[in-house]
């Protein structure tokens, strides 16, 4: 206690080290691992690479929307029964059939999905501050994977319904967690290439998912289709639980925060027995002991965490609306997927109505799965060519939904379906190319920590505000003005204000905040090693618990 400088002299003795030397290797240790980190956050033993990590999740997000696709395929929801005045019946086919829904009641199941999605989104991003995120991803697919069963095994409207709200409960976490692993794990100067990548399985699972439910659907029957979604599935839960978990960058793992409570306890064991003796620790093991007994029960501890996880989720939320840039790019997200939203449900009955299309289904079906492939892939070549950053991300967003607009706009004011076509083709090229950067920015404008919650709001924001009324208020804009061609236009026309909203964000000041985190979760994993023999006060200050948003 007299001479401070005492323990940093390495000892002669086979006695263990003084704990300030520990401090300083431990620290250096973990300052090279953050640097590791900053690369890739897959462990160099794991069989996991970076690649391969990127593979299994775009291979799980094809899986996710080859359901969304089946289900809406002919094969697997089917037509509804009909009779005749004269009394003549047929029987229907798919789900409709099987149950003899209305159109309202056959909607109803898309919604039912929506519903589980958008409730669920934000829960799975809050736990993952106290459960490692790559379990959430595995108990999400389980839950997604019973649910899809439950579909095939459904005997009534009522039941595939509630299944279909699990199926979005299950996918929830996925959207929310596997977008911060890609970006904690893609090289740095491709970072917008793999989120494209991974993006560029929505459209491919559209499709894959309208042939998959016309073959099996009408070949084996609607219930086998869910049956093979659950099968193909369960290789990904497996290794969702059985694999060593990764950790998500800005977030501490688990194990750290167990060492924190006992070495705690050994060192303040330690200060006070070498000042005041044996009989101070007994007086110390003795108010241990008596502070034990006066702990809160079991179920006040609950509904305290609880509570204190509202406070932290609001918290969150606060600090995600005052980020200026990321309140930018999801409003502009917003008006852009109102209008995609709608193109998705009427675009195949405005190109009828326009142009007489009589393969309507397959020609927009097939233009927006190789736009939406190659648009989103070129959206990310170009910002990562450009330099991926946020600034740069916003001119991007801007421009080419700009050009992609005018293209569209133009193609509806062709009297000709092949000019249409062609205009068509070229604006959703520039429209998809939007996909990447603007998770790009999602990502980068916010804390690592804060990386699953603002993925899941802007999930939410985007169906909400955005594709879940576009189509109902399109449809009441149609029967008021009677004429496809001038709902299309102006439907196409929200575009521009969309590419005014992202142009905005090129004048806002952006931080990337990707490594914004790494000091706090230095100081919340390594604190116990650190060392003050000065008094025990010193110790115990030194050594500040986990953050508490790290507990459940």
């Amino acid at each position: 206690m007299e001479n401070s400088e005492e323990p940093k002299r390495k000892p002669a003795s086979s006695e263990p080290e003084p704990t300030g030397v520990v401090a300083t290797e431990s620290q250096s240790t973990e300052e090279t691992h953050m640097a590791k980190a900053s690369t890739s956050m897959i462990p160099t033993t794991s069989w996991f690479t970076p690649k391969r990590l990127l593979i299994i999740f775009c291979v799980i997000n094809l899986l996710n929307y080859l359901d969304r696709g089946a289900i809406a395929s002919n094969g697997v929801n089917g037509t509804r029964r009909t009779c005749h005045k004269s009394g003549a019946c047929t029987s229907g086919t798919g789900i409709q059939g099987q149950f003899n829904l209305s159109n309202f009641e056959d909607g109803a199941l898309s919604s039912a999905f929506m519903v589980g999605l958008l409730v669920a989104s934000p829960v799975f991003a809050s736990l993952a501050k106290c459960v490692n995120p790559f379990r959430l991803i595995g108990v999400g697919l389980t839950v997604w994977t019973l649910a899809t069963t439950g579909c095939g095994l459904a005997f009534s409207f009522w039941f595939i319904t509630l299944c279909r709200m699990l199926v979005g409960v299950g996918e929830a976490s996925f959207i929310s967690l596997a977008a911060p692993f890609i970006d904690d794990n893609a090289p740095a100067a491709q970072k917008t290439v793999w989120l494209s990548i991974f993006y560029m399985c929505i459209p491919a699972g559209y499709a894959l998912g309208y042939v998959f439910g016309g073959i099996i659907g009408t070949h084996f029957g609607w219930r086998c289709a869910f049956f093979v979604e659950s099968v193909l599935m369960i290789p990904f839960v497996i290794m969702g639980f059985s694999m060593k978990p990764l950790h998500m960058k800005g977030f501490v793992p688990a194990e750290s925060q167990k060492a924190v409570a006992p070495v705690t306890v050994v060192l303040q064991a330690q200060g006070t027995e070498a000042s005041n003796g044996k009989d101070d620790s007994l007086s110390l093991k003795s108010k241990l002991e008596d502070k034990s007994s006066h702990e809160p029960s079991k179920w006040s501890t609950s509904a305290s965490n609880i509570w204190d996880q509202i406070l932290l989720f609001m918290k969150d939320m606060k600090v995600l609306l005052l980020n200026k840039v990321y309140v930018i790019n999801v409003l502009g997200y917003i008006a852009y997927n109102f209008v995609i939203g709608a193109y998705s449900y009427w675009g195949p009955k405005a190109g009828y109505s326009i142009y007489n299309m009589t393969d309507a289904d397959m020609i927009f079906g097939g233009i927006t799965v190789v736009c939406g492939i190659f648009g989103a892939l070129a959206g990310g070549l170009v910002l990562d060519y450009m330099s991926n950053t946020i600034s740069n991300a916003f001119k991007l967003l801007s421009l080419s939904t700009a050009i992609g607009a005018a293209c569209i706009f133009g193609a509806f004011l062709f009297r000709n379906m092949f000019g249409f076509l062609v205009l068509f083709a070229i604006g959703e090229l520039f429209i998809f190319a939007t996909q990447g950067p603007v998770n790009f920015i999602c990502l980068q404008s916010v804390q690592p920590s804060l990386r699953p919650l603002s993925m899941a709001m802007s999930t939410v924001a985007i169906h909400v505000f955005g594709d879940v009324p576009s189509s109902p208020l399109v449809g009441v804009f149609q029967d008021h003005v009677n004429n496809w061609k001038s709902t299309a236009l102006t439907l196409t026309a929200i575009l521009f204000p969309a590419a005014g909203i992202w142009f905005l964000g090129v004048f806002l000041r952006s931080v990337d905040t990707f490594n914004e985190d790494n000091e706090a979760q230095r100081s919340s994993s390594t604190p116990l090693l650190k060392e003050n023999n000065n008094n025990t006060e010193d110790v115990s200050a030194s050594s500040p618990p986990a953050p508490r948003h790290q507990e459940c």
